[in-house]
């Protein structure tokens, strides 16, 4: 039998019983649907955890200082002396809190940074109007501010922010700049905050020294190195007491989290690949009763000179022509579940090519492992028991 007269009698057998074939494809098209838009929003995670972390740097340290008490804390002078670590390119010593801010009758409830002007170069973050905090501001504890555009939006509409006087915490301050947009991070959103001259956030804040520092590293295959240094400062800094400091890696983070989600990935494929078990096993019943209802035809054909490998094959592709319907219209169902959970639970899908094809090779691959038994049953009958079946 010729490949292609192997197909059109499986296409028409196929065609002949619509509702059967319909019925039987669904499992396999739920289950190709399943693993598409699962893996989608996996994507769609990962790409977003990515997208986040790199938003922090990935040639970034942060030292975060969680000891109590003036001996369990940095100045900023001595945070300042971490730049002397060799491959360290720049120090950003960090004051922060949670403050109300208030502009005439509107207020909010965002993060206010006590930062250096270091802070532009070493968390990427410039200004997109006005002026960045200076030396001079911060020497002389200014109350000036840089404010982000999500709370500029909220405290002050469309209105240009530059030149407006707010109050944090009851305290006047000028608003200098307004922040460009960043979007939002791992510690959240860098749109909703304020930042002010490190000296002023001491003052206000009551803060003894810094709890933060972010250390930018020349080159990300350095890292290790300058965190090692970075450990033996600390350690005879807090005197051996590794629990007053934490050190953040930002790259292994995304080695982590990256790790998490193909993790993940690879669980959500495992569960969506079920239904496409059961949607072969559901195949294999339907080709069964089909090969009982055929078999005076599979007589008829054996008793005309048809082989068992012609038998064989016939529904084998029906079995293959069943699963291969019902991927291509999982990819397609699959396509537009990912584009509807996008917009209703407002968050990033991405359909991956290499995924799609899986899925399909992957309910072709079913059809062929259950369609074997029952393509294997009627090559399989004799040509008199056949004849006679009624």
């Amino acid at each position: 039998m010729k490949l292609t007269q192997g197909f059109r009698m499986a296409l028409k057998s196929v065609l002949s019983n619509k509702l059967r074939t319909a019925l039987s494809m669904l499992g396999i098209l739920i289950g190709v649907a399943t693993v598409i838009a699962l893996v989608a929003m996996g994507e769609g995670s990962s790409r977003q955890v990515e997208e986040q972390v790199a938003t922090l740097g990935t040639n970034m340290l942060s030292v975060t200082i969680t000891g109590r008490g003036t001996e369990t804390t940095l100045s900023k002078e001595e945070a300042m002396e971490f730049a002397d670590i060799p491959n360290v390119a720049g120090i950003s010593p960090v004051v922060s809190s949670s403050s109300s801010v208030k502009y005439e009758k509107t207020s909010a409830t965002v993060t206010v940074e006590g930062i250096t002007p270091e802070y532009e170069a070493v968390n990427d973050f410039s200004v997109q109007s006005g002026r960045y905090i200076a030396s001079i501001d911060e020497r002389n504890t200014q109350k000036v501010a840089l404010i982000g555009v999500t709370t500029a939006n909220d405290l002050f509409g469309t209105d240009d922010p530059v030149g407006k006087i707010i109050l944090i915490n009851g305290l006047r301050f000028t608003v200098v700049g307004l922040l460009e947009a960043k979007g939002s991070s791992l510690t959240g959103s860098n749109d909703e905050k304020i930042l002010i001259p490190l000296s002023t956030a001491q003052r206000i804040f009551q803060s003894v020294g810094v709890r933060q520092v972010y250390i930018q590293v020349t080159d990300m295959d350095l890292m290790d190195a300058v965190m090692a240094l970075l450990e033996v400062r600390l350690t005879e800094k807090f005197r051996g007491d590794s629990e007053s400091y934490r050190i953040f890696n930002q790259e292994d983070a995304m080695e982590t989290l990256s790790s998490v989600n193909e993790t993940m990935n690879t669980m959500l494929v495992g569960v969506a690949a079920i239904s496409l078990v059961v949607g072969g096993i559901g195949i294999m019943n339907i080709m069964l009763v089909s090969v009982t209802e055929r078999t005076r035809e599979i007589g008829i054909r054996k008793s005309l000179g048809a082989k068992r490998r012609d038998i064989l094959f016939q529904f084998l592709v029906e079995a293959v022509t069943i699963s291969g319907f019902g991927g291509v219209l999982g990819i397609l169902l699959g396509y537009a579940a990912s584009i509807v959970i996008g917009r209703v639970m407002d968050t990033e899908t991405a359909v991956s090519t290499d995924m799609v094809l899986a899925a399909f090779v992957f309910s072709a691959v079913v059809g062929v492992i259950f369609g074997i038994f029952p393509a294997n049953k009627a090559a399989g009958l004799r040509p008199v028991e056949a004849l006679r079946h009624d």
